[in-house]
C-alpha cells in the first residue's frame, strides 16, 4: 500500500508543528528546509545582544523529529512548483513529488523597496543576521574607544533602530542595558553609558498593535532606560554615516550614526511570488496569498498555506498578524485537515484563530503583556514572558541552559556571548569603503607617503 505523501516546505513554527501533528497519521511526511535547524525567532534578539548563544535558540530538525518514523527531513530550497504534476523543484535541480503540500516558508525583512539600505542596516530574521548585529554593536564601542574626534566618537556611540514593533523595542531595551550596565567600567576613553539609543517609527506609538495603555507603559519603560523614541517619523535615507528621516511636520533631519538596526517590517519569502504565479493566485499589498477558510489555495484543494505567506482575515476583515502563534495554529490545522480529508473525504471546519495574547520584554524586570484580554506590565509581565518562552523552546536541554543563563544575567547584568567574530571583525573593519577594511585615515596616509616602488 502506498501512503499518502505530504510535503512540508519550511521548518519554522508552522512547518514543524504540521509535521509533528502528522506523527500518527497513515502518511509519508517529508519536511524540506534550506536550513537544518528550527530557529526560535522570538529569542533571536538575545543572540544579537549577547545573553544567549546560537545553539540555545536553534535545534536541528532531525533531532526534533528523530522518533517520528513516518517523517524524513531533507536539506534543500524549493524554487519552483508544478501543481499539475504535483512536484516541487529544488535549487539543485532535484524534484520531490507530493499528494498534499503544506507551504510554510516564512518571511524575510522588508526594506520597502530600499534594499540598498540592508548594507548599512542589518535586520533580524536569521542566525547570520543576529551574529552580524552583535558584531556591529560591540565593534561600535571599540571604535568609539579609539576615535580621537569627538564627533566621530559620538557617531559611533549613537545607535538607531528603525521600527518600534516588538523586535525594535526589545532590541532597544537590551542595547540600553548593554551600555549602562554590561560595559560599565570596561573602557578608559569613553563612558558606554553615554551612548544614545534612538527608535524611529512611522506609527503614532510604539507597539502599535498593542492596546494604547500597554503601548504607553512600554514607551515610559524605554525612556527610563534612556531610549529616545520618535514616532510618526519616516526614514528617507540610510548610508554609512547616518540616517535621514522626515519628521511629522514634514521637515527632514539628519542623524550621524554608525550603527543602524532594521526592525521596520517583513514580507513573505521570494518563493511566495513563484507560488502565486504557478497557482494563479493574487498577492495582497504585503505579498501574501489569499486562502480559503480551510487554508487551501483557491482551485487547489491539496495545497495548504500557513504562517506569514497566508492571508487570513478575522470576522472584522482585519488580516491575522504574522506572529509565531498564528503560524503554529495554522500548521496544526493544515495537518489535521489533511487527515480529515483522507478519513472522510470531507472538507474540515474553517480555520479559527485563537488569540492567546501578545507580549514584549523591554528590559530587566520590565515587560508588557496582553494575555486573554488581561493587560499586565512590569515584573509580573516579565516573569510570565520568561516562563512562556522557556516552555516554547523545543529542546529540553536548551530550556535548562537558557534558564541558568537568564538567572545569571539577572543577578550580574553579564552577557556571556560578547566575542567579536566573523568577517570584518578585526580592527580593519572600521569603515566600509576603499580597500577591504581600509579606513579613510589609512587611505590618506597612503596618498601622503611617497611610494618606495613596492607593488602590493
Amino acid at each position: 500500500m502506498t501512503h499518502h505523501r505530504v510535503l512540508i516546505l519550511g521548518g519554522g513554527f508552522g512547518g514543524l508543528l504540521a509535521a509533528k501533528a502528522l506523527r500518527r497519521a497513515p502518511v509519508q511526511v517529508t519536511l524540506l528546509d534550506k536550513r537544518n535547524f528550527h530557529l526560535f525567532q522570538p529569542l533571536l534578539y538575545q543572540v544579537a545582544t549577547g545573553p544567549l548563544a546560537a545553539g540555545q535558540v536553534a535545534t536541528p530538525l532531525r533531532s526534533i523529529l528523530r522518533k517520528q518514523k513516518n517523517t524524513r527531513v531533507l536539506l534543500g530550497e524549493a524554487v519552483d512548483l508544478d501543481p499539475r504534476g504535483r512536484t516541487v523543484l529544488l535549487g539543485d535541480g532535484d524534484r520531490i513529488e507530493y499528494d498534499s503540500l503544506i507551504v510554510a516558508t516564512g518571511s524575510e525583512s522588508s526594506y520597502f523597496g530600499n534594499n540598498e539600505w540592508q548594507r548599512w542596516a542589518p535586520s533580524l530574521k536569521s542566525m547570520e543576521e543576529a551574529t552580524a548585529i552583535r558584531r556591529k554593536i560591540l565593534f561600535a564601542f571599540e571604535a568609539a574607544e579609539r576615535a580621537k574626534d569627538p564627533e566621530a566618537r559620538r557617531a559611533w556611540l549613537t545607535f538607531t533602530i528603525v521600527g518600534a514593533g516588538a523586535t525594535g523595542v526589545e532590541l532597544a531595551g537590551a542595547l540600553a542595558e548593554i551600555a549602562t550596565r554590561t560595559l560599565r567600567d570596561e573602557f578608559r576613553s569613553i563612558r558606554p553609558e553615554d551612548a544614545q539609543i534612538l527608535i524611529l517609527d512611522g506609527s503614532p506609538r510604539v507597539l502599535s498593535a498593542y492596546p494604547e495603555e500597554l503601548s504607553a507603559k512600554a514607551e515610559r519603560a524605554l525612556v527610563r532606560l534612556g531610549v529616545r523614541v520618535r514616532n510618526g517619523t519616516r526614514v528617507t535615507q540610510i548610508d554609512s554615516d547616518g540616517v535621514t528621516f522626515r519628521l511629522p511636520d514634514g521637515t527632514e533631519s539628519r542623524m550621524m550614526t554608525r550603527t543602524v538596526l532594521w526592525a521596520g517590517g517583513v514580507m513573505p519569502s521570494d518563493f511566495t511570488r513563484t507560488l502565486a504565479e504557478r497557482l494563479g493566485a493574487e498577492l495582497d499589498r504585503a505579498g501574501r496569498i489569499q486562502v480559503n477558510p480551510d487554508l487551501t489555495v483557491p482551485g487547489h484543494e491539496n495545497i495548504y498555506l500557513a504562517g506569514d505567506i497566508a492571508l487570513v482575515r478575522r470576522p472584522d476583515g482585519a488580516a491575522l498578524p504574522g506572529v509565531c502563534q498564528v503560524a503554529m495554529q495554522q500548521g496544526v490545522y493544515a495537518a489535521r485537515a489533511i487527515i480529515a480529508r483522507l478519513r472522510s473525504c470531507r472538507a474540515p471546519r474553517p480555520f479559527q484563530y485563537f488569540n492567546k495574547g501578545e507580549m514584549a520584554v523591554i528590559g530587566r524586570g520590565a515587560a508588557v503583556a496582553n494575555i486573554f484580554g488581561v493587560r499586565l506590565s512590569g515584573f509580573l509581565a516579565w516573569f510570565i514572558w520568561l516562563f512562556i518562552h522557556l516552555m516554547y523552546l523545543v529542546n529540553f536541554q536548551s530550556r535548562i541552559l537558557v534558564f541558568v543563563q537568564w538567572g545569571f544575567q539577572y543577578l550580574t547584568f553579564s552577557r556571556a556571548q560578547r566575542l567579536i567574530t566573523g568577517p570584518g571583525a578585526g580592527a580593519k573593519g572600521v569603515v566600509h569603503q576603499g580597500r577591504p577594511g581600509e579606513s579613510r585615515e589609512v587611505r590618506a596616509y597612503r596618498d601622503a607617503v611617497p611610494s618606495k616602488g613596492i607593488v602590493s
